[in-house]
């Protein structure tokens, strides 16, 4: 299996034969605000970055060293076992590369020279083989997590059907049955204590990835026209530019 690790352009290219990485949050800004897409892909003007994450990303690397240990083993977690998916997870030599942010898992889609790719957090296998895309996801809410209609949990929905679609364009047999690994800071405690208490739950997901082909290529069409899109309908960052042009004028 083959791995591009770095590619010299950063922007698309319409007369270039090189294959061209698109990752797949990149696909969820195309299909988020067609505009900042072009814009970011195109022509090279990437959106502000976010802060970053950093208790969410030590709850991400905690949780990957613990799965690790029954992968190792072959085991079950015992999470696993409480929410009754009878599954351990999967063990496959790619599995430190399928995890690395701009590596992970990689096709390149023929029809339009795009290399697709996008890290996950972690994959179980099924007595039978079926494999199950996992993502690990940490809030602190008051009350039951679940999977919502608002437009971060849809965008979860997507980033795991891309996964889902990415390992059956690699060979694997795929189920529909995903699962997030839900990790939910208590704050219902009387004092810190210089420790954060967690509530960890398993919610089960039946994706569908039948829209990636299409998303992937009107997201080419989009990055071939040499015209600037117009903005989603609800983007916030286009609302911005365009306010804050309207009082600089």
């Amino acid at each position: 299996m083959a791995y591009y690790k770095k590619w010299v352009k950063k922007n698309f290219d319409p007369e270039s034969s090189d294959p061209f990485k698109l990752s797949r949050s990149k696909i969820d800004m195309f299909l988020n605000c067609p505009r900042c897409f072009y814009l970011d892909r195109r022509l090279g003007v990437s959106q502000p970055p976010m802060a970053p994450f950093t208790l969410n990303i030590a709850v991400d690397y905690l949780l990957k060293k613990e799965f690790d240990i029954h992968r190792a083993k072959g085991s079950r977690h015992p999470l696993m076992a409480k929410y009754g998916v009878d599954a351990i997870p999967f063990a496959n030599e790619n599995m430190d590369q399928w995890r690395e942010n701009f590596v992970g898992v990689q096709y390149l889609h023929e029809p339009t020279n795009l290399l697709i790719f996008g890290a996950v957090d972690d994959i179980w296998q099924s007595p039978g083989g079926k494999l199950h895309v996992v993502d690990y996801k940490a809030t602190s809410k008051a009350g039951e997590v679940e999977l919502e209609d608002t437009k971060w949990h849809n965008q979860y929905r997507r980033q795991m059907e891309v996964y889902q679609w990415l390992l059956r364009h690699n060979g694997f047999d795929v189920s529909n049955l995903g699962y997030f690994v839900y990790v939910n800071g208590r704050k219902d405690k009387e004092a810190f204590d210089a420790k954060l208490e967690f509530d960890v739950k398993i919610i089960p997901y039946e994706g569908g990835d039948a829209w990636v082909e299409k998303a992937i290529i009107d997201a080419h069409k989009c990055l071939m026209s040499d015209e600037l899109p117009k903005s989603g309908w609800d983007c916030e960052l286009c609302k911005y530019r365009k306010a804050a042009a309207e009082v600089e004028k």
